[in-house]
């Protein structure tokens, strides 16, 4: 990375800056980087090289400085077991803590902590002195359940404080938290509190989602349902939409009757560094999710820092990010990494939609926000509608936009910079996942020199690299896996109840000739000349479709469930709304005829089995897959075909070549 950009600093002469223009490389604003923590790539490279020269220190310091410990630790980093990486050991510390009690002490006591709006308009604000308040009634409330330290919680929620509020009360008592994006089916949350052996769950009668009241009990009572699910004891349910209830007497309790009488003062139990903070489900390349585990200290420290970096927030930011926190995005940049900052987070339960398309400019010009991080997904669609909606809003209180979930393409990019941000604010395009628990791969607003299109480079302290297949670094602009070759605090811990897989999807899928061991994040990306990485989207079978990682095999397990279904295979094509779409090949059986009947049934099926987003966009019928001699579906085929291109390359191997003939027919 000592590409030319690195020579130049934030104080360019306008020629330069013309170059870089007509180059399509946007300089950071200068009365920004002036007021920056990180103002420009000499602090940048800096702090790189301290962390590259002594990462004990650099990692320690940060620590001590940025969070607040009821022990010191007493070793930074225990590598000693790779992959099984141990960090800050010996040292006690509580994320709720350092998300809420810390500010009681300063200013922020009455700093708006959240800022939350229903879809129906509704409005509930809580200072930070408010929020610890709420937060301690409601890990009474499960202290009295019987829920204690170890216990895992499961989350099945809408957009609502509760939310926010029951991740933070699960923290304070120690009780891991497991939080199911509430579009999930009952199907797909069952097999997820069983995975998780939960103990209880938190839930809602439902929310508000595009003019529409959503229940979510139902499909609790039904993951529920015949003893499916025998560790849990307690169902916790807010009272949201306010519809008729099935309650379960003895299980089942209302937050209103159960939380309101709690006492407000409940301390923060001493966590360990390696104690659980939560379980996150995210799919896999096989039909089972992953259960993603992060632990305490390393988390809050890498949520922490990376939010701090990448916003560099100031006091009187207003900062939204419009992820679900059924998401990491929402556990890390809408919870965890605001508040441990003592920012003010905004939630909104609701999305853009037919009546209300401006909804999210409405907030924007109604809290005056200055921060606003949302998806690619969503940044199309509103290209596709037309700037004429956004026209209508004031959103000059704008300073920095961001994008997750997905790469952006550049032609978005410019969209998102000029018609939302008025050609003033820096793009901040981040790169990371639910395993890495924080942004490994983004531009510092103040610092870096931005690229449509490009996530820029590596955090401070994070050492990624394009590699080939045996863990070489390839050449500038050759395409490649995208690899992390150091530990960092943030990284997850093992996959739940399974160390196996834990260590053959992230650790020895690709591994150097010397035995390192190095982290692959099954993304491609390509690095250009000036050291710029540019994430190519995934190389396994996982399909991101809007932001949502979905394993192909999980959804094929549903299509086969399906009584007229033989045989399935699904890939993903590209898509320009939302980055990817689904398209499934199925085989029916005898006797079954294909038509639009079934294919719709085949997609309520899928919505039914594991959630709307994962319904396919297009299903096609034949009468065989193209597989190998040894039975291996070859979805090289099956992608090319989904893409209407011509199938290239070897296909000596297909065991039947008239299938091939049939499925382009």
């Amino acid at each position: 990375m000592n590409g030319r950009l690195f020579s130049m600093s934030s104080d360019s002469s306008n020629t330069i800056e013309s170059v870089l223009q007509e180059q399509r490389v946007f300089l950071p604003p200068k009365a920004l980087a002036d007021k920056a923590r990180i103002g420009n790539l000499t602090v940048y490279k800096d702090m790189v090289q301290k962390a590259k020269d002594d990462p004990d220190s650099f990692w320690g310091d940060l620590a001590r400085k940025e969070l607040k410990w009821f022990k010191p630790f007493d070793r930074v980093l225990d590598w000693s077991n790779p992959p099984f990486a141990r960090w800050f050991d010996g040292g006690q510390t509580n994320i709720s803590f350092n998300c809420l009690d810390r500010h009681l002490e300063t200013s922020r006591a009455d700093k708006e902590a959240l800022i939350w709006e229903g879809e129906p308009g509704d409005v509930r604000r809580f200072t930070y002195k408010e929020l610890h308040l709420e937060v301690c009634r409601a890990a009474n409330a499960l202290k009295a359940l019987g829920i204690g330290k170890g216990d895992l919680v499961a989350l099945y929620m809408p957009m609502i404080p509760e939310a926010a509020i029951a991740m933070l009360a699960c923290a304070r008592i120690g009780a891991p938290h497991s939080v199911v994006f509430g579009g999930f089916s009952a199907e797909a949350l069952r097999d997820r509190l069983i995975d998780g052996n939960a103990k209880a769950v938190i839930t809602a009668d439902g929310g508000f989602r595009k003019d529409k009241s959503v229940p979510l009990k139902p499909a609790v009572d039904a993951a529920l349902g015949n003893g499916a699910c025998p560790s849990v004891q307690s169902v916790l349910v807010v009272q949201r939409i306010n519809t008729p209830t099935a309650m379960q007497s003895g299980r089942d309790h209302w937050w209103h009757e159960l939380v309101t009488d709690q006492s407000s003062e409940c301390s923060a139990e001493p966590m360990e560094s390696e104690d659980r903070l939560f379980v996150l489900y995210t799919s896999g390349s096989t039909g089972k999710p992953k259960g993603v585990v992060h632990t305490t200290a390393g988390y809050n420290l890498w949520a922490h820092l990376t939010f701090k970096w990448i916003f560099d927030i100031r006091e009187e930011d207003i900062y939204w990010c419009t992820a679900d926190v059924g998401w990491i995005t929402g556990h890390s940049y809408i919870v965890y990494g605001p508040l441990s900052n003592g920012a003010t987070s905004v939630m909104y339960e609701g999305a853009p939609r037919p009546s209300k398309p401006g909804a999210f400019w409405e907030l924007i010009q109604k809290h005056k926000i200055s921060i606003f991080y949302t998806a690619p997904t969503a940044i199309r669609a509103f290209m596709k509608n037309g700037r004429s909606v956004p026209d209508q809003f004031d959103m000059s209180s704008l300073r920095l936009l961001g994008t997750v979930g997905e790469p952006i393409n550049p032609e978005a990019w410019m969209w998102y910079r000029e018609v939302i941000g008025g050609g003033l604010c820096p793009v901040i395009d981040t790169w990371w996942q639910t395993e890495t628990g924080g942004v490994m791969i983004s531009p510092l607003p103040g610092a870096t020199p931005t690229k449509p299109g490009s996530a820029t480079f590596p955090l401070p302290g994070i050492d990624a690299d394009v590699v080939d297949a045996n863990g070489n670094s390839v050449k500038p602009n050759e395409g490649g896996y995208l690899v992390i070759r150091d530990p960092w605090p943030g990284m997850m811990r093992t996959v739940h109840g399974n160390e196996q897989r834990f260590r053959e999807s992230y650790w020895e899928y690709l591994r150097p000739s010397d035995g390192s061991y190095i982290y692959f994040a099954g993304d491609g990306a390509r690095c250009d000349e000036d050291g710029y990485f540019w994430v190519m989207g995934r190389v396994d079978d996982v399909i991101n479709v809007s932001g949502h990682r979905l394993g192909t095999m999980e959804i094929e397990s549903a299509l086969v469930s399906h009584p007229a279904v033989s045989e399935a295979a699904v890939v993903g094509r590209q898509d320009e709304l939302k980055g990817e779409s689904i398209v499934a090949f199925v085989t029916l059986e005898s006797g079954r005829e294909f038509n639009d009947q079934l294919v719709q049934d085949l997609r309520a099926h899928v919505g039914s089995e594991i959630g709307p987003i994962a319904r396919p966009d297009l299903i096609k019928s034949s009468d065989a897959l193209p597989k190998t001699r040894s039975g291996k579906i070859m979805r090289r085929i099956l992608r090319a075909l989904a893409a209407g291109k011509e199938v290239s390359g070897d296909t000596s191997t297909l065991e039947d070549r008239s299938v091939l003939d049939k499925l382009r027919g």
